[in-house]
């Protein structure tokens, strides 16, 4: 059990191997049956409370534990264990929404939440493997937080629209602006505004042309659209399955 939570480990992570793909199949099941069981979810109090406390403690454990682990390791550095990156944001402010559902969390939520953390599934930079806490604290965490982001809109009436979109686009700029200063204040890299993460090179690619930050700006304003429009595609066969959940809703 020491092992489990040192420092070190004498098993590093190998991507794509039996480990990896196994916690890759787990989370696409985890987004079936949020479509499949999306009905239940918006109309039966029982299993929507049971989903959503669930998925608020993955998310808090996740963190809280992550931080305790590298304070007790002396590990703790700004440059890699603040919650800057978008994964983080999206964790802390899934957390909100599912503690208040309020409906500008949820929307944000929805638009950072996925992407970032199918990146870091697929490709993950985590050096321990499966017989590391690392390793699944990682994977854990990085599961809930899109399965928060969808839950969220499939089992809530909160509804997102180009408006909101521009929103939540004119939010995150802000954000990187401010971490972008951050980055030059203490050499950090989060979102990697000052280069691409080693396990995902492709974003190298957008160093061409307008450069760097400007390219990744116009790549998630990209991404955000194509978010808009899965939202029309399962907000129109969401109406069909009901109007979300009832009584206390805040949204």
């Amino acid at each position: 059990m020491t092992a489990w939570f040192a420092s070190e480990s004498n098993h590093p992570f190998v991507m794509f191997s039996f480990s990896h793909i196994t916690m890759l199949i787990l989370f696409g099941l985890g987004l079936v049956l949020l479509f499949i069981y999306k009905s239940e979810l918006m109309k039966g109090r029982a299993s929507h409370t049971i989903v959503r406390w669930t998925l608020l403690s993955a998310l808090l454990l996740s963190e809280l534990s992550y931080q305790l682990w590298a304070l007790s390791h002396n590990l703790f550095t700004t440059f890699e264990h603040l919650p800057l990156h978008l994964c983080g944001i999206a964790s802390i402010t899934g957390i909100f929404a599912l503690l208040t559902y309020n409906k500008k969390l949820i929307q944000i939520n929805f638009f950072i939440a996925i992407v970032p953390s199918v990146i870091a599934l697929i490709t993950p930079e985590i050096p321990h493997g499966y017989e590391h806490f690392r390793f699944w604290k990682f994977f854990i965490h990085h599961m809930a937080i899109p399965w928060t982001g969808l839950f969220l809109i499939l089992s809530t009436r909160t509804t997102v629209h180009f408006k909101v979109m521009c929103e939540t686009y004119c939010y995150l700029v802000v954000y990187a602006l401010a971490v972008g200063l951050f980055n030059q204040a203490f050499q950090t890299n989060y979102l990697f505004l000052s280069q691409p993460p080693s396990s995902f090179p492709a974003l190298a690619l957008l160093s061409a042309g307008l450069g760097y930050q400007i390219n990744l700006a116009l790549l998630a304003f990209g991404v955000f659209y194509l978010f808009l429009v899965f939202y029309k595609v399962i907000h129109t066969r969401k109406r069909s399955d009901g109007n979300g959940i009832q009584g206390n809703e805040r949204v």
